[in-house]
């Protein structure tokens, strides 16, 4: 049985123990309240002529009176409000039956988000090879390196799509280790041909060899998404740095443009879903690379934050737990 199943029967069993539970209790507090009105306002049999034999009054009788004139009121008002109440039990009820529901639907849209987003930059890269390769082609030109170029692309591709259901499933890769240089050379060539029509060049600057607590693939996919809004963000001919090294525990990669910087939003807020900086006169986001690596980036028990923003440009720093 799936996880979402076991998830939903659950909830049922959980929602009806609680209805049941207050409706009970509903119930014994409407039935407490009518016998304590009947024993409040009953009498005994005789009491209002002075006595009922020749042993006294009611003498060796149980026999009540009950006014009726008090008592069918008194089970009017008890039914009302019963029902009053067992209606506010079956809205609460209804809302928390739906709940799992909402979020699984809060899920599934986020994934799909999250994943149009995440392959849009691989596809991106594909067409580009592929635009080349043509041409190339059409000057008889050796297109075998951009066949290399073009498999590996597509290889990024599947890791990125697998990595995605891994993380929609809510599993992980058991103690994962990935070599930063390695990952940030393999992100540096994905965006290769979208930085080369950008006219963006991507430098690598190695401060102090690491590995990080992380899969390879998940980093190799955050570090798409950074370079990717670096790019997006910088002035044609003008280079993204991305600087490697270490801070105590953790590694630290910097990804740094010679943009304009943050304009149009607090940098605290950056990392929220669907939230964009003013434009900046290339294709336009949808808000969510940056909030997919805090996510990310959280999961391994790291950050991202940005170090700092100005008219010269922006930093923003990766920290992730170092191996060792």
């Amino acid at each position: 049985m799936s996880d979402d199943a076991v998830q939903v029967r659950r909830a049922a069993r959980s929602i009806g123990l609680w209805v049941g539970v207050a409706s009970g209790v509903i119930v014994g507090i409407g039935i407490g309240i009518l016998l304590l009105v009947i024993l409040a306002t009953s009498r005994r049999e005789g009491e209002e002529h002075g006595g009922g034999g020749p042993l006294g009054p009611a003498a060796g009788r149980d026999d009540f009176i009950v006014d009726i004139d008090v008592v069918v009121p008194t089970v009017i008002i008890l039914g009302i409000l019963g029902v009053v109440l067992l209606g506010v039990v079956a809205a609460i009820a209804a809302r928390r039956s739906v709940g799992p529901l909402g979020e699984a639907l809060r899920r599934q849209r986020n994934f799909v988000a999250d994943a149009s987003h995440e392959l849009r930059t691989p596809l991106t890269t594909l067409t580009s090879r592929i635009q080349v390769l043509q041409r190339r082609l059409d000057r008889g030109a050796d297109v075998a390196p951009g066949l290399v170029e073009l498999r590996r692309d597509a290889d990024t591709l599947n890791d990125v799509l697998n990595d995605l259901l891994i993380t929609a499933e809510g599993a992980s890769h058991p103690d994962s280790e990935a070599d930063v240089g390695d990952a940030v050379s393999t992100a540096a060539a994905t965006m290769s041909a979208i930085a080369r029509e950008s006219e963006v060049a991507i430098d690598i600057a190695v401060d102090q060899e690491v590995e990080a607590r992380i899969a390879p693939v998940t980093l190799v996919r955050i570090l798409v998404a950074l370079l990717d809004n670096a790019v997006q963000h910088s002035p044609a001919g003008r280079p993204v740095t991305v600087r490697i090294g270490r801070d105590g525990r953790y590694a630290t990669i910097r990804v740094i443009d010679e943009g304009s910087g943050i304009d149009g939003i607090p940098a605290d807020q950056l990392f929220e879903r669907f939230a964009r900086p003013r434009e900046s006169g290339r294709p336009r986001g949808f808000g969510l690379g940056l909030s997919l690596v805090r996510d990310v980036a959280q999961r391994a028990g790291g950050s991202i934050t940005v170090e700092h923003s100005t008219s010269a440009g922006t930093t923003f720093l990766l920290r992730l737990p170092a191996v060792r």
